[in-house]
C-alpha cells in the first residue's frame, strides 16, 4: 500500500491525477474546473465509510471511481452550480457589502 500512497503524494495537478488513474478528460473542462475537480475528489474520499483494506489494486480502484465520479460532476455542470468551495456556497457566489462599512473602511481625511 506504501507504493501507491508514495506515488499519490507526486501528483499535483488535475491532470497528473487524471493521467495516473487514466481517466480521459476534456482539457477544457479541467481548464475551468481543475481546483473544483480536486476538491471534490477529496470530497468523495472523505465520505468513504471504510475504504478497501485488500490491497493497492483495490485502492487503485475506489479511487479512480471517485475521481471519475468528481470530474464527471464539472462535465455536466459548472463550478457555480457545484458550489465546491464556500465563496459560491454564500449567497450564490455573491457578497453584500453595504457603503457604510465601505466607508468606515476608508482612512480618515484631515479636513485641511
Amino acid at each position: 500500500m506504501q507504493g501507491f500512497i508514495e506515488q499519490l503524494k507526486t501528483l499535483s495537478s488535475a491532470e497528473d491525477f487524471l493521467h495516473f488513474f487514466g481517466i480521459p478528460f476534456d482539457q477544457k473542462v479541467v481548464d475551468v474546473s481543475r481546483l473544483h475537480i480536486l476538491k471534490r475528489f477529496f470530497q468523495y474520499i472523505r465520505q468513504q465509510d471504510r475504504m478497501p483494506d485488500c490491497g493497492e489494486a483495490a485502492l487503485y480502484s475506489t479511487y479512480h471511481g471517485l475521481l471519475a465520479k468528481a470530474y464527471g460532476d464539472f462535465v455536466v455542470s459548472t463550478p457555480a452550480e457545484e458550489k465546491v468551495f464556500k465563496v459560491f456556497q454564500d449567497v450564490e457566489g455573491r457578497q453584500h457589502v453595504s457603503i457604510d462599512s465601505l466607508r468606515a473602511s476608508l482612512p480618515a481625511r484631515d479636513a485641511a
